[in-house]
C-alpha cells in the first residue's frame, strides 16, 4: 500500500487551519488526484474506533479525526487544536473527504522522507504526527509555551468532599534548596510534567547551571532563572490523600525579605530549608544569615508549626551523615527556643536531597537512622488547623491586576465568601461584588478560611486597590485608623530608639513607613511587669509599650481580637529590628 494514502486524520487539522483558499485550489485539481487515491481511502475508516476517546473532556461525537494522545507530543497543545477544529470535522461530508485527501497528498510533499516508514501502522496514532509539517508544529511549540506554567492542577470531581486547604512557606538562606525542593514535589505529586521537566533540564544545561532545572518549575521569570534567585513569591499547589496544599516559595536574598515577609503572612505552616553542606549551615545560620530572620518572622507572621528541612545531605562533604545532621539540629534548636517556638510540639527536624528526591515522597535507604515519615507523609498525618468558618469575612489583599475587569490575589483568614456576594473594601469603604472566585485556580462558588484565592470583583477599578487593603462583610468592617498603642520586642538594634524613630511597619500583607511617637512604658520580661515612669529610650533585647503613628491610614485588629491582623514586624536599614503586637486602637483626634 503507498504510504502517502494513510493516515489523513491528523492532515484535516493541518487543513482547517490553513486558509480556505487552499481548499478552493485544490477542489480545481481534485478530479485528478482523486481517481488516483480514491481506490486507497478506505484504511481510514477503522482509524475513528482509535481516536475516539480523545474528546471525552469535550463531546464524544464524530470529531474523531485527531490521533490518540499517547504518542503526541502534547496532549493540551493537541486537545485545543481539536477543539478548534471540531465544528468543521463534524461536516463530514464526502466532498470534505476529497479534500482532506487532496490536501494529504499536496502536504507529503514538503513533508518529505520522513514520514513514509512508519505511516502503516496507524494504531500507534503517535507515526503520523511526527511528519506534520513545520507551520503546525510552531504553532504547537507556541501554544506549548503559553500552557508550561498552567498545567498544574485539575479540577476535582464535583461530588468529592473538600479537602482541608494547607499554605506552606519555604523559607531559609539563599542557595539552600527551597526552589529545587518546590520543583521536586511538584514532579513527584505529578503536578510538573516529566516532559516539562527534561524541557527545562535541557535549557538549564545549555546555560550551564544543570543542577536548577528542578526550581524552574517555581522560579518562572527570565530574571529569577538567569541569577538562580527567587525575587517574588512563587505559587503552586499539590495534593496529598487528605489534603490540599499551596506551596510559597519565599526569596531567601536579603534584599527581597519585604516580599517573604508577604509570603509567611500567608502560611499556616513554615518549611525552614537549611543547607548541610559544610559551610553553607554556617553562613546561613551566623549573624548576617537569612536562617535566623526568616525563622523569627515567620514565627512573628503567626506560623505555629516549623518543619526543619535539613536539605543536601547527599552532598559529597556529607553522605547522610548523623553527626553532620545533629550538629546542624544542635545550633539550630536553642535559637528557634528563643524565637518562640516550642521543640517538642512545634518544631520537626527530618533529612533530606532536594535534587534527587530523597526523603521527600519515599524513605531512603542511604539513611537508616532515621525513622520517621518521609516530607509528603509527614505533611498529610499534621493535624487539622483550626478555622473560625462562623466569623467576619477578612481577606488581606496580596496583589492585584487587570484581567476582565479587577482581580485581587490573597488568603481567606476568616468567614466565607461566596460568588455574587456583597463586600467592603477597607480602608477606603468601596461596595464591591465578587463577580467569580478561584481557589488555586480552580472556579468554585463559596470559599472556606485557609484557601488562597483569586477574586474577580465588580465596582471597583484596580487603580484604588494597593496591596494591605482588606475586603470585609459590610455589617462587620475591620478597624482602621494611623495611630495605635503596641507592645513591641527590640530583636536587634546598635544604638537606642527614642520618640521620633521612623521604620517601615510590616502588618499582615500590607507595608507602611511608621513612627514611634511615644514610649510608654517598659516591660519586664521576666515578670510581665510594666515601668511606673515612661523611658527615654529603649535599646535592644528590651521589651516596651509604645504609640506608633503610621504615614497613611492602614487596616489592622487588636491581636486580642484578630491575631493575623494584629501581629508586625518593623524593619529599617534592611534589617528586622522589631516585632511587635497591636494592644489597642487610638481614635483619630479631629
Amino acid at each position: 500500500m503507498d504510504p502517502r494514502d494513510s493516515a489523513p486524520d491528523s492532515w484535516e487539522l493541518e487543513e482547517d487551519a490553513e486558509a480556505p483558499a487552499a481548499a478552493a485550489a485544490s477542489a480545481a485539481e481534485l478530479p485528478a488526484s482523486f481517481a488516483a487515491l480514491n481506490v486507497n481511502a478506505k484504511p481510514f475508516v477503522p482509524n475513528v474506533n482509535a481516536a475516539v476517546f480523545v474528546p471525552t473532556s469535550f463531546q464524544a461525537g464524530p470529531a474523531a479525526d485527531t490521533p490518540a494522545p499517547d504518542g503526541g507530543p502534547d496532549p493540551v497543545a493537541r486537545m485545543e487544536v481539536a477543539e478548534t477544529a471540531a465544528p468543521v470535522e463534524n461536516g463530514g461530508t464526502e466532498a470534505d473527504m476529497t479534500t482532506e485527501e487532496e490536501t494529504w497528498e499536496q502536504k507529503e510533499e514538503p513533508g518529505g522522507g520522513e514520514d513514509g516508514g512508519g505511516q502503516e501502522d496507524l494504531g500507534s496514532g503517535g507515526a503520523c504526527l511526527e511528519g506534520t509539517a513545520g507551520s503546525e508544529d510552531e504553532e504547537m511549540m507556541e501554544e506549548e509555551e503559553e500552557e508550561m506554567p498552567m498545567h498544574k492542577v485539575a479540577p476535582p470531581p464535583p461530588d468529592a468532599p473538600k479537602k482541608e486547604h494547607v499554605n506552606v512557606v519555604f523559607i531559609g538562606h539563599v542557595d539552600a534548596g527551597k526552589s529545587t525542593i518546590g520543583g521536586q514535589i511538584m514532579y513527584l505529586t505529578g503536578m510538573v510534567e516529566k516532559r516539562t521537566l527534561e524541557k527545562y533540564e535541557r535549557e538549564a544545561k545549555e546555560k550551564n547551571r544543570e543542577t536548577w532545572y528542578l526550581s524552574w518549575a517555581l522560579d518562572t521569570n527570565q530574571e529569577e532563572r538567569d541569577k538562580g534567585k527567587t525575587v517574588e513569591v512563587g505559587r503552586a499547589y499539590f495534593e496529598t490523600e487528605k489534603k490540599h496544599f499551596t506551596i510559597l516559595d519565599a526569596p531567601g536574598h536579603k534584599s527581597f525579605v519585604p516580599n517573604m515577609i508577604g509570603g509567611a503572612s500567608q502560611a499556616d505552616l513554615a518549611v525552614l530549608v537549611i543547607s548541610a553542606r559544610k559551610g553553607e549551615f554556617e553562613t546561613g545560620f551566623e549573624k548576617g544569615g537569612q536562617t535566623r530572620e526568616h525563622a523569627m518572622l515567620a514565627k512573628t507572621a503567626g506560623v505555629k508549626h516549623l518543619i526543619v528541612l535539613v536539605n543536601k545531605m547527599d552532598d559529597p562533604t556529607v553522605h547522610w551523615s548523623l553527626e553532620r545532621y545533629e550538629e546542624c539540629k544542635e545550633k539550630l534548636v536553642p535559637f528557634l527556643k528563643k524565637v518562640g517556638f516550642n521543640p517538642k510540639k512545634d518544631i520537626h527536624f527530618m533529612p533530606c536531597s532536594g535534587l534527587t528526591g530523597s526523603n521527600l515522597k519515599d524513605p531512603v535507604p542511604e539513611c537508616p537512622w532515621y525513622t520517621g515519615l518521609p516530607f509528603i507523609s509527614h505533611l498529610d498525618s499534621l493535624p487539622n488547623f483550626t478555622r473560625s468558618n462562623d466569623g467576619p469575612v477578612r481577606l488581606p489583599i496580596v496583589d492585584k491586576y487587570k484581567d476582565m475587569g479587577t482581580v485581587i490575589l490573597g488568603k481567606l483568614e476568616s468567614g466565607c465568601i461566596s460568588k455574587a456576594q456583597q463586600l467592603v473594601m477597607m480602608p477606603n469603604r468601596h461596595t464591591v461584588e465578587v463577580l467569580s472566585l478561584l481557589s488555586d485556580d480552580v472556579e468554585t462558588d463559596d470559599a472556606c478560611p485557609g484557601e488562597n484565592l483569586k477574586l474577580r470583583l465588580k465596582g471597583i477599578e484596580e487603580e484604588e486597590i494597593l496591596p494591605g487593603f482588606i475586603l470585609c462583610s459590610p455589617d462587620n468592617l475591620c478597624h482602621s485608623g494611623r495611630t495605635f498603642d503596641a507592645q513591641i520586642v527590640i530583636i536587634e538594634h546598635k544604638s537606642i530608639i527614642c520618640p521620633g524613630y521612623n521604620a517601615v511597619l510590616h502588618i499582615h500583607t500590607c507595608i507602611e513607613e511608621v513612627q514611634i511617637s511615644a514610649l510608654i512604658c517598659l516591660v519586664d520580661k521576666k515578670s510581665g511587669e510594666k515601668s511606673k515612669t515612661r523611658p527615654r529610650f529603649v535599646k535592644q533585647d528590651q521589651v516596651c509599650i509604645a504609640r506608633l503613628r503610621a504615614a497613611g491610614v492602614i487596616c489592622l485588629e487588636t491581636f486580642k481580637d484578630f491575631p493575623q491582623m494584629g501581629r508586625f514586624t518593623l524593619r529599617d536599614e534592611g534589617k528586622t529590628i522589631a516585632i511587635g503586637k497591636v494592644l489597642k486602637l487610638v481614635p483619630e483626634k479631629d
